[in-house]
């Protein structure tokens, strides 16, 4: 009775508006006092929620994409992979995709690169044809794949919410998933261009020069190299590569393009700081949630029940690709994490699916739901800044989401995707 009211009480304050942090302890300590237990329980566990090393990177992580954002990096990847791709139907849209993809390496949230993308590329392809509502279907598919390609904000709540998986090993994990979703995304708005002849429409004065866009991309594409490169060969933790990542960041901006200002430092770390804290919140609060669930009992047996449905490992996974994608229309990953794991895991454990596996196609799931209308996170970003409503989108993203549903299919067909290169690298 006590676990009924705890759930509906969560979603009766999050129909109601209440923002979903407050929502999730506001029900966990109504459920708290239900259940007879101490009130205390409930500063004891907002602080052990975030009191995790690992949770350390995320507000460096959210600096990066911030200090990346603010040196013109987007700008010269966008040149780059133009001079690369060249003019012609869908070439900008590929452009688009791939530099989404890049910027994912280097800050891991999805929305942020939406707007850092959407705001470089959004006029250059209305110039080249393009229709508004297809370039924000594009922009928020390609931010999609930014909590897949690591560093993932997404994957270090999940380490470290599941026992045995750690963040180097869901970071390589994610490699490959990441960049076939790129790729199935990249072909689904090359087929949707050549069909409707989108592209290829503006007169450019001259042809870019690959190398002379290169060298000034070069900075841009050395970050992920030094994020991931330096997690790999032992020099420094994830915690620790995000601090570098922010050192090198600002190197860059302020030697190299000499594109900030001490002003922007400000402005990045007021922002970097704001939004880290919305996240650590909500992590905090969730915890009381969670633990709730847990000592009332209401988990186990809602998990032996999906389980004793009887409809088999791949019936299972299909049950759950639904469910997690219509989630992750309304939730970000992060919050669908720390609500639904205490569940997931128990039936992952079940089938003795692979924890990291397991996390990887959890996260595609949930990056599918971020550009699923209607509430979609990402097109919500992409269609403010395309001056589009999210509804004219879906004649061209419901395409783009049938294209990353199939790269979903290849990794849980082929768990080797996403588990052969944390394997090789030694990461688990």
């Amino acid at each position: 009775m006590v676990g009924a009211i705890l759930f509906l009480a969560f979603l009766v304050l999050l129909v109601g508006g209440v923002p979903i942090g407050v929502a999730l302890g506001l029900a966990g300590a109504l459920a708290i006092l239900l259940a007879d237990q101490s009130i205390l329980a409930m500063p004891t566990n907002v602080y052990a929620g975030i009191a995790k090393y690992p949770l350390i990177a995320i507000p460096m992580f959210v600096l990066v994409g911030s200090v990346f954002d603010r040196t013109g990096v987007a700008l010269r990847l966008v040149r780059f992979a133009t001079a690369i791709v060249g003019a012609g139907r869908g070439a900008l849209a590929s452009v688009s995709v791939l530099v989404a993809m890049v910027i994912g390496g280097i800050s891991g949230s999805g929305p942020a690169t939406s707007a850092a993308v959407g705001q470089v590329v959004t006029r250059s392809m209305v110039k080249d044809g393009y229709p508004r509502p297809f370039i924000a279907s594009t922009v928020g598919a390609a931010a999609a794949t930014d909590i897949l390609i690591p560093p993932s904000i997404a994957f270090i709540i999940y380490a470290v919410l599941v026992p045995g998986v750690s963040v180097p090993a869901i970071f390589m994990a994610g490699m490959f998933p990441g960049i076939l979703a790129g790729v199935a995304i990249i072909g689904a708005v090359v087929a949707l261009s050549w069909i409707n002849d989108f592209g290829g429409k503006s007169q450019q004065e001259e042809r870019l020069r690959v190398w002379q866009t290169f060298k000034e991309a070069f900075w841009g594409l050395m970050a992920p190299v030094v994020i991931l490169g330096g997690m790999r060969v032992g020099a420094f933790t994830p915690t620790e590569a995000a601090v570098m990542a922010v050192f090198y960041g600002l190197f860059v901006g302020f030697v190299i393009y000499r594109s900030l200002t001490l002003r922007d430092v400000y402005e990045m770390l007021v922002e970097a700081g704001e939004i880290s804290a919305v996240i650590l919140i909500v992590v905090a609060l969730a915890s009381v949630f969670a633990w709730s669930t847990s000592t009332l009992g209401i988990v186990q047996p809602i998990a032996n029940w999906i389980v004793g449905l009887g409809l088999g490992e791949y019936g299972t996974l299909a049950l759950l690709v639904v469910a997690l994608v219509v989630i992750g229309m309304f939730l970000d990953g992060i919050s669908i994490f720390l609500i639904l794991l205490p569940v997931l895991i128990p039936i992952a454990r079940a089938f003795e699916w692979d924890l990291t596996w397991f996390g990887v196609i959890l996260t595609m799931k949930i990056a599918i739901g971020q550009f699923t209308p209607p509430m979609a996170v990402n097109l919500m970003v992409s269609c403010r800044i395309a001056g589009v409503s999210m509804e004219s989108t879906i004649p061209w993203v419901v395409w783009m989401v049938l294209a990353m549903c199939v790269a979903l299919a290849l990794v849980i067909a082929f768990p080797g995707i996403a588990l052969w290169l944390p394997r090789t690298m030694g990461t688990m």
